[in-house]
């Protein structure tokens, strides 16, 4: 990976049901086996699955560092599959009162985690409420996950027109899970793209994975194993790696918010 600092990208969505969570998880599996130090945050702050779907149990989460006396390494929580993971509670709004001191402190302790990092891959919830719309302007990189009903088109440009019209955000990559074929998939992006086009001004879109409909997927989630480590040579599992290899080409953004400390600032100075 080029530049000096980690890459902090998000994998985001319009609407629940679209595989979000599950992509995000495997995405990190999969840069993990290509050699780089990834951190998932689960930032789905309502309904924290990460590590419900990794069958793993944490005993501490983000709030035991702002409430309690826990550190982020006390936190952060390695998985079997070469990342690590730092696991939300199930409910965060504390994060958005924090005190200063508690801010400062934070600041410091994400940034010296970020010598050893390569991505902070940003798990947000559904939706456009305020948490998700927080997480993807912090974030440099946005990978918005739709699928090919029209429902989920309608979602995911509601969201990217609430982070461009109200925040200025312009540049999003797309990923079409859950395609019939590439043809399916390649057709809902150029909808959202007209769509974008015609009403939002400036806005960047860019088709940077398309997974197939697999049935392993489903079958890989009741186990509580991702479908990466399932079965490597699925469809799924194929275009999850390549999605992955084309992540290690994105440059790190020369700018301020090029490092996690900087991600957080984003988020907490708000």
């Amino acid at each position: 990976m080029s530049g000096t600092f980690p890459l902090v990208f998000s994998v985001t969505s319009g609407k629940g049901g679209v595989g979000k969570t599950n992509i995000a998880v495997n995405l990190a599996i999969c840069l993990a086996q290509l050699g780089k130090q990834v951190v998932l945050l689960d930032a789905d702050l309502g309904l924290a699955n990460v590590d419900v779907m990794l069958g793993l149990t944490p005993q501490k989460n983000l709030f035991h560092l702002f409430h309690e006396t826990a550190t982020v390494d006390d936190i952060l929580f390695p998985t079997p599959y070469g990342f690590t993971i730092l696991p939300a509670s199930s409910g965060m709004s504390e994060m958005l009162t924090l005190s200063t001191g508690q801010k400062l402190e934070l600041l410091e302790a994400v940034e010296d985690m970020e010598d050893e990092l390569d991505y902070l891959i940003v798990d947000t919830g559904a939706g456009i409420n305020d948490n998700v719309l927080y997480f993807n302007m912090a974030a440099q990189e946005r990978i918005v996950v739709l699928t090919p009903e029209p429902t989920s088109l309608t979602d995911a440009y509601a969201l990217i027109k609430v982070l461009k019209t109200n925040h200025g955000v312009e540049r999003f990559k797309v990923c079409v899970n859950m395609a019939h074929d590439a043809k399916t998939a390649k057709e809902m992006f150029a909808r959202l793209h007209q769509a974008c086009d015609h009403f939002l001004s400036g806005v960047s879109l860019e088709l940077t994975g398309i997974i197939p409909r697999d049935t392993g997927v489903r079958k890989a989630v009741v186990q509580q194993l991702p479908f990466c480590v399932s079965d490597p040579q699925s469809p799924a599992a194929k275009s999850v790696l390549a999605l992955a290899q084309n992540i290690t080409t994105w440059e790190v953004p020369e700018n301020l918010d090029g490092n996690i400390k900087f991600f957080w600032k984003k988020l907490l100075f708000r």
